[in-house]
């Protein structure tokens, strides 16, 4: 029977400028990092002479495992895309002061759909990650800043 959720994968171009995103701007430990390669990593991914690196990341009770692929060729993503488009569309954070990281990561250079919007109880805003992967922060409670 399934528990829940161990982790989110994440492919990404540049493994060590995914590990600033996420570790120096959202905050995420490093739990480990390691090269992958061989028959098992070939037989889970299916994927021919895979090799390349990755690193597991964790806050809270949330783990995001990152891969750079060094072998097979990839088809680069297009980082622009909608969310609207099929596929997992967003991972969410949840923060006590949505304003403050939201300017906070800003001032970092990362980049928003919007300013925090206010939906029922909630408030929440849209970013991107430097490969263009869409995450969510969402604050509990809408309140005015």
């Amino acid at each position: 029977m399934i528990q829940g959720i161990n982790h989110i994968g994440i492919s990404t171009g540049d493994l060590d400028r995914s590990l600033a995103f996420y570790r120096d701007l959202i905050g995420m430990e490093v739990l480990g990092s390691a090269k992958f390669e061989g028959e098992v990593y070939e037989n889970i991914t299916s994927l021919k002479d895979t090799h390349g690196r990755a690193a597991m990341l964790g806050i809270g009770n949330t783990h995001i495992e990152l891969f750079e692929f060094d072998n097979p060729q990839v088809k680069v993503g297009d980082p622009a895309r909608p969310v609207c488009d099929h596929g997992i569309t967003h991972i969410c954070f949840e923060v006590a002061d949505v304003h403050q990281e939201y300017e906070r990561l800003k001032a970092a250079g990362v980049n928003f759909h919007s300013p925090p919007q206010c939906f029922g109880e909630a408030k929440a805003t849209y970013g991107r990650d430097p490969d263009g992967n869409v995450f969510e922060l969402l604050q509990m409670k809408c309140t005015n800043h």
